[in-house]
């Protein structure tokens, strides 16, 4: 293709002109810069997520906005949204870990942020009722205002939580033997 000296003219003062203009996406000054909610929101996650891998008890209450939407994606039973800190415990957590022997303890393998977001992957052993080992996945994703979760979205491999709801039965809490 022959190109004109008027085309290649008008060419280079469109590229000109762009130059001169800027970015037309900001671009931080250094890509190494984190702005600080992210830094914050990250920190509020890690610093519960390692109380709780120390044998803390206090995660969700910790981190949980009190109006919280969690969402467990999946087809299965157990799967679906949460709405409030009190229905998730209530609903999903405690009815799990009343079948466990011993709790669950976390590892984590990642944490990421970006902005209002922090994801964690992480690896859960812990004992069921029945002496039967418990071992999952998870991958979640919190949105943060104000260093609480207002949303979470969870990913795990449902069919050993469901196993451990479905093999145990829910401990006897009327006193009676």
């Amino acid at each position: 293709m022959v190109t004109s000296p008027s085309g290649r003219t008008v060419a280079l003062a469109i590229r000109l002109a762009l130059l001169a203009a800027g970015p037309l996406i900001p671009i931080p000054a250094s890509a190494e810069t984190t702005p600080p909610h992210t830094a914050r929101n990250k920190q509020v996650v890690s610093e519960a997520f390692n109380r709780w891998s120390a044998g803390g008890s206090a995660f969700f209450n910790e981190t949980l906005a009190p109006d919280v939407v969690w969402t467990i994606a999946g087809s299965s039973p157990t799967s679906g949204t949460y709405r409030g800190r009190e229905d998730f415990i209530a609903r999903a957590v405690r009815p799990f870990v009343s079948r466990l022997r011993t709790p669950v303890r976390p590892t984590s393998r990642q944490i990421w942020a970006d902005g209002e977001h922090v994801i964690i992957h992480w690896t859960g052993n812990g004992v069921a009722l029945d002496g039967r080992p418990y071992h999952n996945d998870y991958v979640w994703i919190f949105r943060m205002r104000d260093g609480k979760a207002v949303e979470v979205t969870a990913f795990l491999d449902l069919v050993p939580y469901d196993a451990v709801l479905h093999r145990v039965p829910p401990p006897d809490t009327s006193g009676t033997q």
